[in-house]
């Protein structure tokens, strides 16, 4: 996680709070840093692919670990 700018912790929130901390941080980023957002809502593995598509931001990578699912997003 070193290598982000900025993270956020989601985990224990359920749909579509996951999505919608991750929304508000992006807006105080600047363009091209990043996010990583950690989850463990089953909900999140189609939440938040589908808003970066829909926002216009960068996926960069999603790994899952157990149940905790990690998110790297780059602000477009």
């Amino acid at each position: 996680m070193s290598d982000t700018d900025h993270s956020l912790d989601a985990t224990g929130l359920l749909c579509p709070l996951p999505v919608l901390k991750a929304r508000k941080r992006l807006q105080a980023l600047k363009a091209g840093e990043t996010l990583t957002v950690q989850a463990d809502d089953p909900a999140a593995i189609v939440d938040v692919p589908h808003f970066c598509a829909e926002a216009g931001h960068t996926l960069i990578s999603s790994e899952l670990d157990g149940p905790i699912q990690t998110y790297v997003i780059r602000k477009s």
